[in-house]
Parts: structure tokens; sequence; C-alpha cells
């Protein structure tokens, strides 16, 4: 048996998952595969983005980008069985690490009530290069706002829009996409990973903006398939899991 092999990673009917990234199409690059087969087997997910990610065309200003990008994230979602989405309007390319930014994060997962929280790796160098900046917020803020919603004395008068107070919780764990010490992986059928690409595909005005994009077809199948030979399946998204 090869002690490099990713442990295969098993959700079930109880779990309920959130997934925090910086902007739209940030969990289209493999991660949505995971998605696709979660909410297959009646696992709910929400995505919260913490920008609109109005920045992100330089052709466009940010009052055309934002509700474009929003509109193509929707899109997305409805690919891969995602229907609760939420975007924050924390501003794109210059988001900071502050409280209220992870007030904002802990008041979603307190109402959520995940069992499993996602984000993206927040490593200044990351497999495919340097990391950016939102990305790295991000990751960070989602791990230090998975363990405010949990501390009843943090945040203690985050309420509901009913004017409850929202009561702490705790998620069971955090895993990471794009980790380059991945510990874990989700095995994914050939059906998800055409739904993960489809979801990427849906980001028609933001990858026609980038110059040498590769296919997604190419891009999604290239890192399912790595995955899937580091833990011993076909296809697989790779994670490093954290407990909390």
């Amino acid at each position: 048996m090869n002690d490099d092999r990713l442990e295969l990673l098993d959700l079930d009917d109880t779990d309920r998952v959130l997934c925090i990234v910086a902007h739209p199409d940030d969990m289209e690059y493999g991660a949505s595969a995971a998605v696709a087969e979660w909410t297959d087997r009646g696992i709910p997910v929400t995505y919260l983005l913490l920008t609109s990610g109005e920045a992100g065309i330089d052709s466009m200003s940010p009052a055309e980008t934002g509700p474009a990008r929003a509109e193509e994230q929707r899109r997305a979602c409805a690919q891969v069985g995602v229907d609760d989405l939420r975007i924050l309007d924390f501003p794109d390319g210059v988001l900071e690490y502050s409280l209220d930014l992870r007030r904002a994060v802990a008041s979603v997962i307190r109402e959520v009530c995940p069992t499993t929280v996602v984000t993206l790796g927040w490593d200044m160098e990351m497999p495919w290069g340097l990391n950016q900046a939102d990305h790295r917020v991000a990751g960070v803020v989602a791990l230090d706002a998975a363990r405010d919603a949990g501390n009843r004395w943090v945040f203690p008068d985050i309420t509901a829009e009913d004017g409850r107070v929202l009561d702490r919780w705790q998620a069971e764990q955090l895993l990471v996409f794009g980790s380059a010490s991945a510990t874990h992986a989700v095995a994914v059928s050939a059906d998800a990973v055409e739904r993960s690409i489809a979801s990427l595909e849906q980001h028609k005005v933001y990858l026609a903006a980038l110059d040498d994009h590769p296919a997604p077809r190419d891009l999604i199948g290239g890192v399912t398939s790595e995955a899937g030979a580091q833990a011993g399946v076909d296809r697989a998204v790779a994670f490093h899991r954290y407990e909390l």
C-alpha cells in the first residue's frame, strides 16, 4: 500500500456543507465536482462569496462586472445542485482581514449550521503558482470565523433577520481545496465531473476576458484525475482536512 495515498473522505446525509470563497468562479476549479457528488446524495450545500468579483475584468467597469459575474455564479450553482447562494458586498481585489468580515462570515455559519466548511488554500504559494490576495484573506477568515461561530463569547449579539440571537455553532471540520499538502480526497463520479465542467463553463464573460485559459474540460479532467490517482480511485477532489 502506498503510504502517500490520500485517505478517502465520505460525508453522509446528516452533514451540511458551507463553501466560503472570495469570488464567483473560485469553487469551479475542481471543488464543484465534490459539491455535485454531495448534492446528488441529498447533502445540502451553501455557497458564500465574500465579493461579487466586480474588479475581475479589466475591460468592463465594476458596475457591469459585479452583476454579470453574480449571474454567472447562479448558473454555475444550478449545474451542481446548489440553490443557496449568498454574496456579501466586501470589495473585490482589496479584501481585507477584519473583525467586520469575520463577524459577517460567522453570522452565516451560525445561520446555516454546517458540519463541514470548505474554503480555498491561504498559502502564498499554491500548486499552480502564487496565490491571489483575496483568496488568502478568504481562507484565513473562513478558518477564524468557523472558530468564532462556535464560541459563545465571540460576537454574542449576532442576530437573524427576525431579531433572534443566533446560537453558537461549531462545525466539525474544515476542508481546504488547492492545498499542496492534501490529506484526504472525495471520490467523484464521471457525472459529477461533467457537471463540474459545466459549472465552470457558465463563467463565459469572465473566461472570455482571460488570455490562454485552458479549456474547462481539460482543466477539471486533469485536476480530478490527478487527485483520483493519489487516492486510488478513478476521479476525486483533494482537500487538506482539519478538525475544528
